[in-house]
């Protein structure tokens, strides 16, 4: 296990969250090429410029992990409201987790969620709710051992 630094992401962050966000774009296409969209050239400077414009929402919460001076994964979440089309009251949202390949099973993703957790927690958000690719038995299995529940199963059809 290594203990990477758990910080606030910055500006000078975003590059490597790019990459990081184009290899989670790339992760998901390869469970399922019909349902999400394939990673591109682009891909990286679209996903920095998503994710700096949440640096200053008072309602996200962007961490990364550094090891050795190096951002080697991150969590992304909100705070948000009642969502009718859900039947979910208030909550927060996990809506990225991703650790680099090669520094995955060494407590990275661990200590993200304990962090985005607890920033969660200050917020008084009441519960977490996330969702992970039907094919991603491991991302499955981590956060049942985090203590999350299957609540929701999203069901794709294509239309010819």
């Amino acid at each position: 296990m290594i203990s990477p630094l758990i910080r606030r992401a910055t500006v000078a962050d975003l590059e490597s969250l790019g990459r990081l966000g184009a290899l989670l774009v790339q992760e998901h296409y390869e469970f399922d090429a019909h349902r999400f969209f394939a990673a591109t050239p682009e891909t990286p400077a679209g996903y920095a410029a998503f994710l700096r414009s949440q640096l200053e929402d008072p309602d996200a919460s962007l961490l990364v992990a550094e090891q050795d001076g190096r951002v080697v994964g991150y969590a992304y979440g909100t705070i948000e409201g009642i969502d009718f089309m859900a039947l979910r009251g208030p909550a927060a949202v996990l809506h990225d987790l991703i650790v680099d390949a090669e520094y995955r099973d060494r407590g990275v993703g661990r200590a993200l969620l304990e962090a985005i957790l607890a920033a969660f927690a200050s917020s008084r958000a009441p519960r977490v709710v996330l969702s992970t690719a039907q094919r991603n038995e491991s991302a499955q299995r981590f956060f049942e051992r985090m203590g999350f529940r299957r609540t929701m199963i999203e069901m794709t059809r294509e239309l010819e």
